[in-house]
Order: C-alpha cells, then sequence, then structure tokens
C-alpha cells in the first residue's frame, strides 16, 4: 500500500492488521501557502504570477503608510517615494503602464473584500502578509478592478492556544533625506543679478558694455527692493560692484545670512508608535485583538500625522459544518498638512527654494541686527515694509505655517464578516467537500478638511481671510456568495469555484467657504462674505458572476482557468457588461522520474498562462480635489448648472456624451520558471510578461473651435513588455551565523501601438503619447550648446513644409522657433528597476540592509531649470550657474544670465534617472530566553533602523523617484528617519 500526504514523502508498506506509518517532510513537494483570489494556493502550483510579502518584511520600517513598505520586496512592482508628508501613500505601478488615461492604481483587497478607504487608516503593525498577483491567470478572478494587479492584503488572525501578549515601540526622529539643490551664496546672487541687468542692456537696448555695467549697477537696488535688503552694509547698492571689474567688492561683508529652506524645516521630527496585540483561542474558536497609535511629526514645521487604530478578528466554529468570523477596524487620524502646490508663491517648498539669499527671514533695522518686538520676540519679514521685495510681496513662508491652518481629520471603519457551511470529513457523505461561504465587506470613511488662509498676511488677507471646509465621505460594501467544491480521486485533484459578488460604492461631497473672517475663529458662521458653497455625490456599481476550474494531476501537472463577467454603471446598458478570462497552466519538473536522482533540486517548475482583463477606471481633473479622480459617468453628457443668469438657474454642456464607451481590455501574457536548489539555500525565478491594452479609455482632445478640450472615447492601443528575475538564497548557513542575500530586477518596454480619432499624436505639456513611442514620451526644443560670441542658448531648429515634412534643419537662439520645433528626446521608463536585499544574523543579533535601484529612464527636472533660468529679479540661482557664459569666446555650457530673458523647456534640463537608494538598515538582538524566564516573558528584542539612508543620483536636489511622470514638482521632501524600538512577547 502506498501512503501519501501533500507536503510529506509517500511511503510504501505492507498490508497488516495494525499499521503505524510517520511521513517524513518532502523538500521537493508543495511548500509555501498564498492568499489569492477568493482562496489559497501552493506558491510551487500556482499557474499565475504572484509573489508574498511577509509580516516581518514591514515591520523594519517606521511607515505611516502600508504602501511604502512594498518598494524592493517585489519584482514588476515599481513605487515612487511621492511626498514626504507624513500618512501619504507612495504611488504603485505593476508591470508597467496599463493605460493613458485610465487609473493605473492596483486593486486593494483586505481579508478577501476589495478595499475602498485609505491606505493610511491601515495599521501596518496589524498586517500578517501581503499577495501581489501581477498576471491575468492570478487576477482575472477580480474582472476590471484588477486589470492593474491585485495587492492583497491578510490582517494577523487568532492561534490556538494560551493567550499571548505583544507589546512594540519604536521612537525616532526624522530630517530632511534628499540632499537640498546647491544654491549661490549672497555675493554670488548679486553677481548673477548685476550681469543679469547688464546683460539686457546689452542684448536687448543696445549699450555697450561699459555704459551698460554703469546703468546695471545703478538699477541693483531699485530691482532688489531698497537698502532695507542690502546685508552688505559697509557699501550702498550703489558701490557694492567694482567699476573696474564688475565684480562684488571682495571685502563685502553680510550682516546676516539667515536660510528660508533651513527655517521651514525641521532637523529632529521626532516620530513615536506604540503597538498592543492579544492573541489566543480554543481548538473551536480564535481571536485577535489589537491597539495601535502613531504620532510622527512632519520635517516640515507645522505638520504631522497622527493616527489611533483597533482591531478584532475573531473565528469560531460553530460546528463541523459551519464556521463563521468576524473583522472589525477603526481608524481615527489627523493629518497637518501646508494647503499649497505648484509654483504658487504660497506654496513654502517653491518660494523658499527660489527666495534669494539677502532677503532676511525675520525684520532687520538699518544696522542689520533684527528688530524685536515688545516682548523680545524677532519679527518675521513678509517683504511688504517701506520696500517691498520684488517676488513674495506680503508673504514668508514661515508666517505661511504658522498663521495658515491645514488639516485633514478621518476617521474609517471596516467589517469584514462570512459564513461558511461544508465539510471535508468522510462522515459529509455526498456532500464531502462541497462549501458555501458568504462573504460580506463594508468599508465607512468620513474626512474632514480644513484649510485657513489668515488676514494679515498671503493670498487672502485683502479679502479679510478665507475658511474653507470640505467634508467627504465614502461608503461602500461588497457582499458575495461562493460554492466550492473540491474532490481527489486516485491521482486526479478537482476544485471548482463558482460565484456570485455585488459591490456598491457612494461618494458625496460637500464644502463652504467665507471671507472677511474674525480673527482666530475658524468656523464659518461669523464671516461676513460667501466664497464657496458647494455639494454632489457620485455612485458606483458592479455586479459580477465568476468561476474557477483548477486541476492537477499527481502533484505534478496543474491547470486553471476562469472567467467572470462584470456590469459597471460607468457605462451606457447596452455597453455596460464585460467578460474577462484567463487559463494557465504549470509543469513541475522536479516530479518527473527522470529527475529523482537530482535531490539537489527542492523544486523546478514552468509555467504559462494568458488571459483578458478589463478596465471602467477613466479619470477626470477635479479642482476642488486637486488632482485627477474617478470619473463614474463618463459616457454621459454632462451640463454644470453653475452659471446663474440674475436669479434664473443656468448651465452650459460641459462634456459631451458618448454611448459608446466601453470596456478597455487587456490581454495578458506570461511565461515562467521557477527554481529551488540544496534544500532551499538557492532560489531562482525568472518571469516574461506581454500586455497588450486595447480600447484604451482617453479623453481625446478636440479642436478648441468645437467649444469642448476633449471628449471621452475608446482609442487607441498600447504595449507593455518585460522580464523579472530574482536570485536569492543562504551564501553562508551554519549554527550561529547566516546571511541571506537577494537580488530582484525587472525591465518593462512600452510602446504606444495606435491612436485613433482626429490626429495621431497627443501631445500634453512637455510630453507626447505618439504611435510607435512610449507613453509620454518627452517632446520638448533640443539644445544646441552656447553661442561663444553672444552667450545666448542655442536650440536646433527646422522648417516644414505644407504636407509638415521638414525641410531644413539648422541652429538657431530663437527661442520661439525652438518652441515650434520640438524634437522627441527619451522616455521616463527605465532600462532596469529592482532591490538588494541581504539579511545577517549571529547568535542573537540580526542584520538587514534594503538598497533599490534604477538605471536608465530620464527625469525632466523643472525645479533644477528654474534655477538656471531665472527671468525675474529675486529669485536665486542654482550654484551650476556660476558657469555661465561671461564675454564673447567663453566655452560653456551655460548661457549667459539675462533679467528679463525668454527660454523654452528644452532637452538641457533631461537629467539621467538612474540611481541607488540604501531604503532601510535595521539592527537587533535578541535577549537569551534563559535571562527572561523569571520575568515571565516569552521574548524581548531590541532594534535600530535607519529609513531612507542615503539617495545617490546624477543631480544633488533631485527626487528621481518622485513620481511617475517624468517631471520634478515643488514638493514634500522625503524624510529620513532614526528609530529605535522594543518587542515584548509575554
Amino acid at each position: 500500500m502506498v501512503v501519501s500526504f501533500i507536503g510529506m514523502a509517500s511511503q510504501e508498506v505492507s498490508i497488516k492488521q495494525n499499521v503505524s506509518i510517520i511521513l517524513k517532510s518532502d523538500t521537493k513537494v508543495l511548500g509555501e501557502v498564498m492568499v489569492v483570489a477568493y482562496g489559497t494556493a501552493k506558491k510551487e502550483s500556482f499557474t499565475g504570477s504572484a509573489s508574498v510579502i511577509n509580516n516581518k518584511k514591514l515591520e523594519l520600517r517606521p511607515i505611516s503608510n502600508v504602501t511604502k513598505g512594498l518598494e524592493g520586496q517585489t519584482t514588476g512592482l515599481l513605487t515612487t517615494s511621492g511626498s514626504g508628508q507624513p500618512g501619504e501613500a507612495a504611488k504603485i505601478v505593476i508591470r508597467g503602464y496599463g493605460s493613458i488615461n485610465a487609473s493605473q492604481d492596483p486593486l486593494y483587497v483586505v481579508d478577501g473584500i476589495p478595499f475602498s478607504g485609505d491606505m493610511s487608516s491601515i495599521n501596518p503593525a496589524d498586517i500578517e502578509s501581503m499577495t501581489v498577483l501581477k498576471d491575468a491567470s492570478a487576477g482575472a478572478l477580480y474582472g476590471a478592478r484588477g486589470a492593474n494587479g491585485v495587492i492583497m492584503i491578510t490582517t494577523k488572525q487568532g492561534k490556538e492556544g494560551k493567550t499571548k501578549v505583544s507589546w512594540r515601540s519604536t521612537a525616532g526622529w526624522s530630517s530632511r533625506s534628499l540632499k537640498a539643490y546647491d544654491m549661490v551664496d549672497q555675493k554670488e546672487f548679486v553677481q548673477l543679478t548685476y550681469e543679469g541687468l547688464r546683460n539686457g542692456y546689452i542684448f536687448d537696448n543696445g549699450y555697450n558694455w561699459e555704459a551698460a555695467g554703469r546703468q546695471a549697477s545703478a538699477d541693483l537696488g531699485g530691482v532688489l527692493g531698497g537698502e532695507q535688503y542690502n546685508p552688505f552694509k559697509n557699501y550702498t547698492w550703489g558701490t557694492i560692484i567694482d567699476p573696474a571689474t564688475g565684480r562684488v567688492q571682495g571685502d563685502a561683508t553680510s550682516a546676516w545670512n539667515e536660510s528660508w529652506m533651513d527655517a521651514i524645516q525641521r532637523d529632529n521630527a521626532f516620530r513615536h508608535e506604540h503597538q498592543l496585540s492579544v492573541n489566543g483561542g480554543t481548538e473551536k474558536t480564535k481571536y485577535m485583538f489589537s491597539l495601535g497609535y502613531l504620532n510622527e511629526d512632519g520635517i516640515l514645521i507645522n505638520t504631522g500625522f497622527q493616527r489611533y487604530n483597533a482591531r478584532a478578528n475573531i473565528n469560531t466554529e460553530v460546528n463541523k459544518w459551519m464556521k463563521t468570523g468576524l473583522n472589525v477596524s477603526l481608524s481615527n487620524s489627523t493629518q497637518n498638512f501646508s494647503d499649497y502646490e505648484g509654483s504658487s508663491n504660497s506654496n513654502v517648498w517653491y518660494s523658499a527654494q527660489f527666495m534669494a539669499p539677502i532677503y532676511p527671514v525675520y525684520i532687520k533695522g538699518e544696522d542689520g541686527k533684527d528688530v524685536l518686538d515688545a516682548d523680545g520676540n524677532r519679527q518675521l519679514d513678509y517683504g511688504d515694509g517701506s520696500v517691498q521685495r520684488p517676488q513674495y510681496s506680503d508673504f514668508n513662508p514661515v508666517g505661511g505655517l504658522v498663521d495658515d491652518k491645514a488639516d485633514i481629520k478621518t476617521d474609517v471603519a471596516g467589517l469584514r464578516t462570512f459564513l461558511a457551511f461544508g465539510s471535508d470529513s468522510e462522515d459529509a457523505g455526498w456532500a464531502k467537500g462541497i462549501k458555501l461561504t458568504l462573504n460580506f465587506g463594508l468599508d465607512y470613511r468620513n474626512k474632514s478638511q480644513k484649510s485657513y488662509m489668515n488676514m494679515h498676511h498671503g493670498n487672502q488677507a485683502a479679502a479679510g481671510g478665507l475658511l474653507m471646509k470640505y467634508n467627504r465621505r465614502t461608503q461602500s460594501y461588497t457582499f458575495n456568495q461562493l460554492l466550492t467544491w473540491g474532490r481527489s480521486f486516485n491521482f486526479h485533484n478537482i476544485d471548482l469555484l463558482v460565484g456570485h459578488e455585488f459591490y456598491a460604492y457612494k461618494y458625496e461631497f460637500l464644502s463652504a467657504g467665507k471671507t472677511n473672517l474674525v480673527d482666530g475663529i475658524l468656523e464659518l458662521r461669523p464671516g461676513t462674505n460667501l466664497y464657496n458653497a458647494d455639494s454632489y455625490s457620485e455612485d458606483y456599481r458592479v455586479e459580477s458572476f465568476f468561476g474557477r476550474f483548477n486541476y492537477n494531476f499527481n502533484e505534478k501537472y496543474y491547470f486553471s482557468a476562469s472567467i467572470r463577467t462584470d456590469g459597471s454603471s460607468r457605462f451606457q446598458k447596452d455597453n455596460r457588461w464585460g467578460t474577462f478570462w484567463s487559463v494557465g497552466a504549470n509543469w513541475r519538473i522536479s516530479q518527473e522520474k527522470f529527475m529523482q536522482n537530482l535531490t539537489w533540486i527542492s523544486n523546478l517548475s514552468a509555467k504559462i498562462s494568458y488571459g483578458e482583463q478589463g478596465n471602467d477606471n477613466l479619470l477626470r481633473y477635479d479642482s476642488l480635489e486637486g488632482g485627477y479622480v474617478p470619473d463614474y459617468y463618463p459616457w454621459q453628457g454632462l451640463y454644470p448648472l453653475e452659471y446663474p443668469n440674475a436669479n434664473q438657474v443656468g448651465g452650459l454642456i460641459g462634456a459631451l456624451e458618448n454611448k459608446k464607451l466601453s470596456w478597455e481590455k487587456s490581454g495578458n501574457l506570461n511565461v515562467g520558471i521557477e527554481a529551488s536548489m540544496f534544500d532551499g539555500r538557492l532560489n531562482v525565478s525568472a518571469e516574461y510578461y506581454n500586455r497588450k491594452t486595447t480600447d484604451m479609455l482617453l479623453g481625446y482632445p478636440k479642436a478648441t473651435s468645437s467649444g469642448f478640450s476633449e471628449y471621452n472615447a475608446n482609442i487607441g492601443s498600447m504595449r507593455n513588455t518585460g522580464f523579472e528575475f530574482s536570485l536569492g538564497g543562504s551564501l553562508i548557513k551554519t549554527t550561529d551565523f547566516i546571511w541571506n542575500l537577494t537580488w530582484m530586477g525587472s525591465t518593462v518596454t512600452n510602446k504606444v501601438l495606435k491612436l485613433t480619432g482626429e490626429s495621431p499624436e497627443i501631445i500634453k505639456g512637455v510630453f507626447s503619447i505618439k504611435e510607435g513611442m512610449p507613453i509620454n514620451t518627452y517632446y520638448m526644443a533640443k539644445s544646441a550648446g552656447v553661442d561663444p560670441a553672444t552667450g545666448a542658448q542655442l536650440y536646433w531648429v527646422y522648417d516644414k513644409d505644407d504636407n509638415g515634412n521638414i525641410t531644413n534643419e539648422y541652429i538657431s537662439s530663437d527661442y520661439q522657433k525652438a518652441a515650434n520645433s520640438k524634437y522627441y528626446s527619451g522616455s521616463r521608463i527605465p532600462d532596469l528597476y529592482g532591490s538588494i536585499n541581504t539579511d545577517f544574523s549571529y547568535k542573537n543579533f540580526d542584520l538587514s540592509i534594503l538598497g533599490t535601484y534604477s538605471i536608465g529612464g530620464k527625469v525632466y527636472d523643472s525645479l533644477y531649470a528654474g534655477s538656471m533660468e531665472v527671468m525675474y529679479a529675486g529669485n536665486t540661482w542654482n550654484k551650476h550657474a556660476l558657469r555661465r557664459w561671461q564675454q564673447p569666446g567663453d566655452i560653456t555650457d551655460v548661457p549667459r544670465i539675462q533679467i528679463g530673458g525668454s527660454y523654452t523647456a528644452s532637452d538641457r534640463f533631461l537629467v539621467d534617472a538612474s540611481y541607488f537608494a540604501i531604503k532601510n538598515i535595521t539592527l537587533g538582538y535578541t535577549i537569551p530566553q534563559q535571562w527572561l524566564k523569571k520575568a515571565g516573558l516569552e521574548s524581548v528584542r531590541i532594534f535600530g533602523s535607519v529609513d531612507n539612508l542615503a539617495l545617490f543620483s546624477h543631480l544633488d536636489g533631485m527626487d528621481p523617484q518622485y513620481n511617475f511622470k517624468g517631471e520634478t514638482d515643488y514638493s514634500y521632501a522625503p524624510n529620513k528617519t532614526y528609530s529605535v524600538g522594543f518587542e515584548i512577547n509575554f
């Protein structure tokens, strides 16, 4: 008789009256169990592409948003550093850019139910594991919402045994991790401003060099704000330039030197986090309860994030054929932030970077010393004294952070419950293996936002201050019914799943604002002038029917097939339903007889899958939301009723309808091989994917003469292909010392295959979407260097005939011609990206290091460009501007400085996006257990870590990981955090 069991080596025994059989573990059979769509699967037998990230990896990093813990943990997943604002999420793209104008975000599933809340509401300490589903075979059962991949989050559950209590605390300090741009000092600034004025007189007004110098010196004080802002008290503005040399006087001495960037940032922003969990249960009932608290100050003064979490997970076996469970989570958070973005003067990241170094943070007297108030305190300089600053008048970034207030308070509640009927027992008879599971999930989020602009300084001072209040409420629920059947006979193993799911989502928005406020009262009632009042609601429904068939023969040959039909409320009823499917196969080569003598190979498998998925998540820009949000009515014509005529309601056509709008479709091919050798000491995997998107959802531009900027349509197709590999194992493994090393790498190649409509190309700023090229290819003027005779910036330009063909290409300094002679200049997409992860353990010590890298691709550094092509007096320069052209015959790559000059975006500021980052280093020590027995403790571990330790890139100050768009922005700098902590298990 042959006796076998999954995970054990088969044994052949002779039949006797009483037989005792002990099965031994077989490393060649199935191992790690993964949570996948509507169930679980063994990693080695899975036909799709999936990666598992356990909670130990997440615990290494001091993160307030779980999305930031995914970086560097799996292949095919590209993350951005995003904003350094505490509580903000990272952006994630799985296997390339699946769409042009539809969402790129993956679907998040928490404990088996799609999640619609804030990711910042989830406590990373409550997570047991995360599974990333990357291809159609893995994610097709989630239909349209799984088109961009699925990230499945499984929270910790109770375990049978006596009650165990765990306490974990960390404390740390954060500072800016990204090096600041190297900007000019006070003397260098004055020198460049003088030259900028002088060059304007020479090249725009025909002055000779001597006359232009005299005039520039005379005008210097006027353009910079008068003697009030002259830090060199031993010279006036009129004498600061030596007329003999045209240089700043060498013995000029500054009375102050205050950095606006330093003034708005903290070098020791405090962070502390505390977690308490209780875990235990009986054979029938198991439970896990947890409480969490996080308080994180931002490196920007008066910003931060505070969160309270509570969770209860309970599972019970009512009887041998009925089980039930309940997961409840609550979260309350407050995020304090700076309420300005982009190149607004009120955006402190913008103004602090470009404010010239001669302008003090605090008011100075004629002697250059601080002017104190009646209480002896320094007073902020708002640039609105007797002589105003030429830039940022009536504004001070420190004052903006102190006087203005902006916060978001969020309450999140989540519920997951299930009821399962069925049994695998022989007593069940014909019903053995049949299970019916009912799952219900509810997510509720209420977000209250306040934005206050003070009445004394800044944008709303003249209006007496502005207070805006917003309320956003989101409710979603999911109800599904799953019927499964599994049976094994001889060497055949079958399991079937059929199911139905209904998902409903509702979003409600309310805002109101008033001006002419009462100082110190942040409520709307005292305000006398209505500034804004608005409200709207959005609904979204999806109904789905799905099925899955899994078969394997002798744990050797695996086949899977799935199908799902989705009906989405986003489309007109005739195009509402879409059907999506997948098939996959896996051959466990290591189970073949011809492999049995190769005992050093634990597992060797090859797999292939193909499937089609849909996407209905078209985006639209919403000014009130400050970015792109889901469009829940993309096919309908919109008629905004917000243009009244006296007392009569008035409106206009805001968007054209398109009843033919339908599903965006994505065909996904995946081929892979996995191997585990030397009893798991060496693990290798490699995969190739080919993802073709058709009928892309896009807001397609229309001619302005039509009266509309764009309309929604299914146009064009795009392809992403790439390779992924992972190579890891235990390089050294002894009784006391273990060294593990893993190297991961991924590639992606993107190409727009077809654009239908009025044009085969879409231009958006410095980007082009064009057939045959990667999405968002840079499209801009092409630099041709600097004219050594005049110092002018040179560009390659061309003429076109009536048919649009280039007839003549030449070099010119005419920026307007350059703006009309754009070239394709590369892509943001890297050639290779990935991570290197290593960990060591020696006796009770452990050390882990995570590094991430990216090779290739480009970034348009608009911040750098703004500090090299300074057009307005009062803005400052990058130190690279000191290489500028100064006189005829100079050979350099930096053109002459000229205040009031004209420029156009060019490839001069395209920077290699390659980088290597040390993301985390953690060192820990576990106290020997014999030391703890008398104290009644099970284990104690102390640790220290540093997060975002270093970034090595081609330009200091630039963050090549900031976003997927490939253009830098004036945003919250990322943080470097030093932490210490302990974990005690009772």
